[in-house]
């Protein structure tokens, strides 16, 4: 592996050093041979960076960027979502206080179907510092935000012209991990309802839970008592979750130690069984890497997760019990895995092009 990284770095580290967030989920383009292609809307941080807010990329066949525009301006949108119509988008606005207080916000967008361009609609105040994390209900009625510095998370209302209104819910986490400089308190940084729409689950990293709510569907209000949770290792500080189609495991990747719990999920109650974790790089790397968004296959055979300091998107395939394995690798990453470091057999790394990222985005950074 490479022994040339740099030293490991904080969340706060990274956003200080980099404008470009995270890519919104992919948009058809329009079915013309000029437009040909993919949307996809990038959230960045602007503070001190030069980027204006939420950026239009468009995919081509080949997965070449090119920069379309500016989306829409606004503060620290690193994350952007989408509702499940793609009429609407929200992006959390990751700063430690709005107005005075210690809160972020969040703001929904309308979307233009012709251009992609997004109208603001409304923002509010999500009641905890640096929200990280948004993602709706499978109706589309509700919006949930994890607040990563508040350690708390939020419900808002989503009216039929995409305004939010005032939070249906809020819940606040209290308690620390074993980590004095990552874990002294609750660091919410991931939210998602289950596939039937029952429980939502949060990925706290600093507490190395996922928590486990009940979810009222018809009011928006999460269960102040916990449905189930999950625990972590000590000290590998879950960040993002993400359900295998069969709707019986969540897959969870540890930031901290470079890891991905696999959990049994039972759909009835929302308990959480754990089983083995994988590493995302060689034990060398672990001290200089930080693991982040994660996403499976819809085939439910394959499992992608990327590894920032590192640098790499790490490639996995699942058992028939839906642990992690390696019997196979997907056929369009063959050769660029062929030529990739990936000394582990429990894992195929693919190393990130820097010129995939549009340079506008680059200088901005």
């Amino acid at each position: 592996m490479n022994d040339t990284l740099p030293a490991p770095l904080s969340r706060r580290d990274f956003i200080s050093l980099s404008a470009v967030g995270v890519i919104g989920l992919a948009l058809p383009g329009r079915a013309s041979a000029k437009d040909a292609g993919r949307m996809l809307y990038a959230g960045t941080y602007t503070e001190d960076t030069g980027s204006k807010g939420i950026y239009l990329l468009r995919m081509s066949s080949s997965g070449a960027l090119t920069l379309e525009g500016v989306a829409a301006e606004t503060i620290n949108p690193s994350f952007v979502a989408l509702s499940p119509n793609g009429r609407f988008a929200f992006a959390v606005n990751e700063v430690e206080k709005m107005d005075g207080h210690s809160t972020g916000g969040v703001t929904s967008f309308g979307r233009s179907r012709s251009t992609n361009l997004l109208r603001a609609v409304r923002q509010e105040t999500t009641g905890g510092a640096a929200p990280c994390y948004a993602s709706t209900d499978h109706t589309g009625r509700y919006l949930f935000v994890a607040n990563y510095t508040g350690g708390s998370i939020a419900v808002f209302p989503i009216a039929k012209d995409g305004a939010l209104g005032p939070k249906s819910s809020f819940l606040q986490h209290i308690g620390k991990g074993p980590n004095p400089e990552r874990q002294e308190g609750p660091h919410a940084h991931c939210i998602i309802p289950d596939p039937a729409n029952k429980f939502v689950l949060v990925a706290d990293l600093g507490l190395d839970r996922v928590f486990v709510y009940a979810f009222d569907a018809k009011t928006g209000v999460l269960a102040t008592t916990r449905a189930a949770e999950g625990a972590t290792a000590p000290g590998a500080g879950p960040r993002h979750l993400a359900f295998h189609p069969n709707g019986r495991v969540l897959y969870v990747t540890n930031e901290l130690n470079s890891t991905i719990t696999p959990f049994r999920y039972d759909r009835a109650s929302g308990s959480l069984t754990a089983m083995t974790s994988v590493p995302t790089v060689d034990a060398a790397d672990v001290a200089k890497n930080s693991p982040a968004d994660i996403h499976v296959h819809p085939s439910g055979r394959f499992l992608y997760m990327s590894n920032r300091g590192h640098n790499s998107i790490a490639a996995f395939s699942t058992s028939r019990s839906w642990s992690i394995v390696t019997t196979e690798r997907p056929s369009a990453f063959s050769a660029a895995m062929s030529s990739a470091n990936a000394s582990s057999q429990s894992r195929r790394t693919l190393p990130v092009l820097e010129n995939a990222l549009p340079s506008a985005l680059k200088q901005s950074a």
